[in-house]
């Protein structure tokens, strides 16, 4: 199929040759043009702005940062919605306010033209893995259409009900890895100050009945000369989706009170000075907390 991609990040980067290799024609679109260089080198096509990605192609996805960046290349002047076809579908990967989502779908349905939420579940890692997951919330005959763009990207393409819903659910599952690898970090934690070798405590907690995917990727970040130089996702990346959730929960009455704990602990790296690094540098926070040097 004609495919249109609004986002080449780290994300994107490896998104795209997934896309290229099933044998679908990519157009891409980036802010910042220089990360579209080493895509183009292996067959996508640029197009200058996301209405134009839009004009060239069946089915567009777009995986960008939040909320305000879905609006502009969406309803933006420019945008995918000016030049998305009427058989066309519109299918967003990002991670943002379900309320937002819902509301740039009804625009599209307005100008008789469909949106579909499809957060992706997974990093870098697991995308080059083969197992990543999207889950799509929206129409479900236009589903059936991105269905085989979707399934290029991940084995797991899961339908999880009408518009918005499939971003919630996102939310629910990264307030779920967040709590889970805090709580992993500050369990080493606690094994090591009592005398248990780093490594050790790391290797027990994978060969344990908490051991998780995200876990054993993600565990040995913590391990000496083991934390990546360029994260999967930083501290400040993760609180996004944090703050996404706690918001949530506010605004309908559900209380997260495990998110809102391992928030504090997102916050005390941003005053560590750590907030650059991969979000499993909480184990560093909760180290430099309890005193270690």
């Amino acid at each position: 199929m004609r495919v249109g991609f609004i986002g080449l990040g780290d994300m994107g980067q490896s998104i795209v040759p997934r896309l290229l290799a099933a044998g679908h024609q990519v157009t891409g679109w980036n802010r910042t043009e220089e990360r579209a260089a080493p895509l183009l080198a292996i067959g996508m096509e640029w197009g200058d702005s996301p209405r134009q990605v839009a004009e060239a192609a069946e089915i567009v996805l777009s995986i960008v940062t939040d909320s305000a960046a879905v609006e502009a290349v969406t309803l933006g002047e420019g945008g995918v919605l000016d030049g998305l076809g009427a058989d066309g579908v519109y299918a967003d990967m990002s991670t943002i306010d379900p309320e937002t989502s819902r509301r740039i779908s009804a625009a599209f349905t307005a100008a008789g033209r469909t949106m579909l939420d499809a957060p992706l579940s997974g990093s870098p890692v697991s995308l080059e893995q083969g197992k990543a997951s999207v889950m799509v919330g929206g129409d479900r005959e236009a589903f059936e259409r991105a269905r085989p763009v979707l399934e290029a990207i991940g084995p797991s393409v899961s339908y999880i009900g009408a518009s918005g819903l499939a971003v919630q659910m996102k939310v629910a599952v990264n307030l779920c890895l967040i709590v889970e690898m805090v709580a992993f970090s500050e369990a080493v934690a606690l094994a090591e100050k009592g005398g248990v070798d780093r490594k050790v405590a790391v290797d027990a907690m994978l060969k344990s009945v908490v051991a998780s995917p995200v876990m054993g990727y993600r565990g040995p970040f913590i391990l000496e000369g083991n934390m990546p130089d360029k994260p999967l996702a930083n501290v400040t990346l993760q609180q996004k989706d944090m703050l996404l959730a706690l918001d949530l929960g506010r605004r309908q009455g559900s209380p997260v009170p495990l998110a809102a704990a391992a928030n504090e602990m997102l916050n005390a790296c941003h005053g560590l000075g750590l907030s650059h690094r991969d979000f499993v540098t909480v184990f560093d926070a909760y180290r430099m907390l309890g005193g270690a040097r």
